[in-house]
């Protein structure tokens, strides 16, 4: 058991995180750790131990947490890390603000983020996992980036310090993004806001929107070529090569490839993490085995499985 630091925001042991992931799974962390501000976060940081490992946590809407837990002390941004200021067409925006809403602020003042209306979870994920859909992404529009060092120390990121790539960047080792600056194009409001509910309804009539998911399960298999050859390369779905391995709609336990979407798992009430991510681990046997295709997770899968 760690000493732990002063601080002024809540700090708890052994919280379950089951709670705070929308797949609903998960087992406790070490330590939960919710700031209060900037410099509660920093004095955090400073007197944790140094080999205590830190993990950040949105809203964990692209996250299984195993059943056994994470041997971390977790820090998750709250209400001191959500507000959301335009200056022309510049947007920053706190890292636990969501998506949606920094979405309908800039369209408001006429700055088009509109590719972050559909995107489930908070600015903070937004940014690690250079988070996009309909051709755009984080790294078309970040300027910058803040972050609070394992050190404690507030530090401002490039673009080019976190080198975009897809669903990928390099923060630096247990660094905790506490806010980020956009830039967007201008655009007329009424025209953005009326693009964002068309993304909406398309969005509703093909994904589980009403089910527990975490969003896609596994990376579009791009660039696969079955021959080997240069000119045979093709960018596949990978829920076209999930329905033809058959797996849209298996089951194991209480998770599920969505019927309505196969590269979304969802848990149809009683899934634990294994079941979720046995599921999974199926799936991508079953697709290796009819065509050769080896499925990357876009879901993260953290912590330790449940000891028998």
């Amino acid at each position: 058991m760690i000493e732990l630091p002063d601080v002024r925001g809540r700090l708890s042991r052994a919280r379950t995180l089951s709670d705070l992931t929308w797949l609903r799974v998960g087992g406790p962390a070490d330590y939960l750790f919710q700031p209060a501000d900037i410099e509660d976060l920093q004095t955090f940081m400073r007197q944790l131990p140094t080999d205590a490992p830190v993990f950040p946590m949105g809203v964990g809407s692209n996250l299984i947490v195993r059943d056994g837990g994470l041997r971390a002390a977790v820090i998750r941004l709250g209400r001191g890390f959500n507000d959301i200021a335009v200056e022309g067409n510049t947007v920053t925006a706190g890292a636990a603000a969501l998506d949606a809403h920094v979405a309908r602020k800039a369209a408001d003042a006429g700055v088009d983020l509109t590719f972050l209306r559909t995107i489930p979870g908070s600015i903070g994920g937004a940014v690690r996992m250079n988070a996009g859909c309909y051709g755009s992404y984080t790294a078309d529009v970040l300027r910058k980036a803040k972050v609070v060092t394992r050190q404690g120390e507030v530090v401002e990121l490039t673009p080019a310090d976190l080198n975009f790539r897809y669903r990928q960047t390099d923060l630096p080792e247990g660094a905790v993004l506490v806010s980020a600056t956009f830039e967007g194009p201008s655009d007329d409001p009424e025209e953005l806001h009326a693009r964002m509910a068309s993304q909406l309804q398309k969005r509703d009539e093909t994904q589980p929107t009403k089910d527990r998911s975490a969003g896609s399960t596994f990376r579009n298999p791009a660039g696969f070529s079955s021959t080997g050859r240069a000119d045979d390369v093709h960018d596949l779905k990978a829920w076209k090569v999930i329905d033809d391995a058959g797996m849209r709609g298996a089951t194991l336990g209480g998770a599920q490839m969505s019927d309505k979407h196969s590269n979304f798992l969802i848990n149809t009430g009683t899934a634990t993490a294994a079941d979720l991510e046995g599921l999974g681990e199926e799936v991508r046997k079953k697709v290796y085995e009819t065509s050769g295709i080896t499925l990357e997770w876009e879901i993260m899968r953290v912590g330790d499985p449940l000891k028998e």
